[in-house]
């Protein structure tokens, strides 16, 4: 009897290998969900949408955005930190997931620990910019003018956690003068109130600015990039306006629930780069002022790198900043 169960249960297990090798094989055998967490038609929502309509295309299965925003995108993260490991639920997010991890002062996740690596997609430069009638003309004389008016100056942002927070967080840490901030539930209403002139000036990634700059419905006064920006050549860097430590992108990547099988990983990972040298990615990126990353950078490994490092880099602006969630 006691051969027969072993002879049963190593049946069994073999058949579940084979099982599971057979379905890595095939993956994916049905669609995928892509959890961006923040609000559809946000600049993170913009890139994901453009990148999941390339992977299906690629992968032969639809790759569906599911937008789960709310408390600075740790809810969506929070989602598929808990799902099921098996590749249908993957994330897109953007340097949040390294300033959560000083933000939030309690997590339901560990971003370090608890997400597969897939790879990095895009890094967003920001823009300085203001309502179209505000005072100054240039970057120096809007640092001067908030300095001296630091107590009336409001700067808007779309909530804690949002790259316009982080954005407006270091721009106050690097001019040494605290302002008034003003929270929007999501970059939609926040750019409203700045093209109505409720608020005075916000710092924001190119995807979702461009536009209204080249339009002139805002007024810029710099890009966050080491270079002016092609599809903004007349809008100066920081560094030309006297912030010479002032570079700052919104890096994104793509992550899986931690346990995720490696073959799953690899075919996401395919996906991705091909994604990323599709024309239509490419052109779309470059009209929003950013670029693919390059093929040395979507590696599982290059996006637990940049995590790491931006984990490190942003504690001790946080904390400085004095502005946490619970």
């Amino acid at each position: 009897m006691t051969f027969f169960k072993s002879l049963f249960s190593a049946t069994a297990i073999a058949a579940t290998f084979i099982a599971a090798s057979a379905s890595a094989q095939t993956y994916p055998e049905r669609s995928i969900t892509m959890v961006v967490p923040f609000a559809a038609g946000g600049p993170t929502d913009t890139v994901a949408r453009l990148v999941a309509e390339s992977m299906s295309k690629d992968l032969g299965q639809q790759v569906l955005v599911e937008n789960v925003g709310g408390a600075g995108g740790t809810l969506g993260a929070g989602r598929v930190a808990s799902s099921e490991p098996d590749g249908y639920t993957i994330l897109l997010h953007h340097i949040g997931m390294a300033t959560s991890a000083s933000l939030y002062r309690k997590l339901a996740y560990d971003p370090l620990n608890a997400f597969d690596y897939v790879g990095l997609v895009t890094d967003v430069p920001m823009t300085i910019v203001a309502r179209k009638d505000f005072e100054p003309t240039d970057l120096k004389g809007l640092v001067d003018y908030v300095k001296a008016n630091k107590d009336t100056v409001t700067v808007a942002n779309a909530g804690i956690g949002a790259a316009s927070h982080l954005c407006g967080m270091l721009f106050m840490s690097q001019i040494e003068t605290p302002l008034v901030t003003v929270p929007y539930k999501g970059t939609g209403p926040a750019m409203t109130d700045l093209l109505g002139g409720q608020v005075d000036i916000m710092c924001d990634q190119t995807t979702n600015t461009t536009k209204q700059i080249q339009g002139g419905t805002i007024k810029a006064y710099a890009v966050t990039s080491a270079d002016r920006l092609p599809v903004l050549p007349d809008v100066p860097t920081a560094a030309e306006g006297g912030l010479n430590d002032f570079q700052v992108g919104i890096w994104h990547g793509v992550y899986t629930p931690k346990g995720t099988p490696a073959e799953a990983i690899e075919k996401l990972n395919a996906s991705l780069k091909k994604a990323l040298k599709d024309e239509n990615v490419v052109a779309r990126f470059a009209e929003l002022g950013t670029a693919p990353s390059p093929d040395s950078d979507v590696t599982s490994a290059a996006l637990k790198a940049k995590l790491e490092g931006e984990i490190a880099r942003w504690k001790p602006v946080i904390e400085a900043a004095g502005q946490y969630a619970d």
